[in-house]
């Protein structure tokens, strides 16, 4: 399983209009062989963050819709990226301590 992760900068006040603009990518990725979640969302703190969530079935499923990404105009409206794809051999049930926290 791949998970992407991270979030990307526009300026806060285009950020609505950006993630209205990538409906139809969310649409799509939903849609795509392989997917198994994807998110793009508005950060609640800092008004020019977008947060991304993604979950797909193999890198290859990742990169075939890869090819079919954001427009040429909402690359451009992105200021700085910090998204990173992690390779997972499997989901993981989170370990409690004791008290019942996350360990």
């Amino acid at each position: 399983m791949i998970i992407v992760s991270g979030h990307l900068l526009v300026d806060p006040e285009i950020r609505d209009d950006y993630l209205a603009e990538c409906r139809q990518l969310v649409e799509a990725a939903r849609e795509a062989p392989g997917c198994l979640d994807f998110a793009l969302s508005p950060d609640i703190v800092d008004d020019g963050r977008v947060n991304v969530t993604e979950r797909w079935v193999s890198q290859q499923a990742l990169d075939d819709f890869r090819g079919s990404g954001p427009s040429e105009e909402q690359e451009a409206e992105i200021r700085e990226s910090h998204v990173h794809d992690y390779v997972l051999t499997g989901p993981e049930e989170p370990s409690l301590s004791e008290s019942g926290d996350l360990a």
